[in-house]
């Protein structure tokens, strides 16, 4: 994961994600850098625009939070409250019941 962020890193800053520069950012960071992950890194991104690949990362992970809650046509939001309001009130009896036997108990 560390290899990902030197090279969000070094795009961030408006710098060529290269070999040497991840291979930098690791040593600094006190990381043993792997050559071969390096390469394959580097190989990977060859081609890829960074930033078109951020602005779709950032919107993805909204749009999948309001699928389900759409899917489900709003139906299972009232359920699911009208069950913790229940087990709440359960537990407030509870609680009641042991306070009154520790007065007289």
């Amino acid at each position: 994961m560390e290899y990902v962020y030197a090279a969000l890193l070094l795009h961030s800053s408006g710098k060529d994600v290269s070999e040497e520069g991840i291979k930098n950012i690791l040593q600094a960071a006190g990381v043993t850098a792997d050559d071969v992950r390096i390469k394959a890194l580097v190989a990977a991104l060859e081609g890829v625009d960074i930033e078109k690949v951020l602005s779709t990362a950032t919107a993805m992970p909204v749009a999948a939070a309001a699928a389900p809650a759409a899917a489900a046509g709003g139906k299972a939001a009232p359920e699911a409250k009208a069950e913790e309001a229940e087990e709440d009130k359960e537990e407030s009896e509870e609680s009641g019941i042991e306070g009154l036997g520790a007065l007289f108990g």
